[in-house]
């Protein structure tokens, strides 16, 4: 299930049609919770508009960017890691040892 995300104007309106008529009226026709309506109502009782205020973090674009970049040089490091240990193995059997130091 998609959660949808409320604007601030949204949740403001939704509170003040609140007081003119029912909450369960309000709560269908918003197709909102009950846990919904009643966090957002107490977070305006207790620090008004501020509280109401959108807190999920959304990512940037520019650290979708870095982190593509990561995903490409972390795939670059295990390719190379695994070119490395297969030099060690053909190294291995041509001279005994894995060693470069001791040929």
């Amino acid at each position: 299930m998609k959660y949808k995300k409320w604007t601030l104007e949204q949740k403001l309106e939704i509170l003040s049609v609140s007081e003119e008529i029912r909450i369960v009226e309000v709560r269908r026709k918003y197709s909102l919770s009950t846990g919904t309506f009643y966090s957002w109502k107490n977070k305006f009782e207790l620090k008004g508009a501020a509280g109401l205020k959108v807190t999920y973090a959304t990512n940037s674009k520019e650290l979708k960017e870095s982190q593509e970049e990561n995903r490409v040089l972390r795939k670059l490091l295990s390719d190379r890691e695994i070119e490395l240990e297969v030099q060690r193995e053909l190294l291995k059997k041509k001279f005994g040892t894995s060693d470069p130091r001791k040929i």
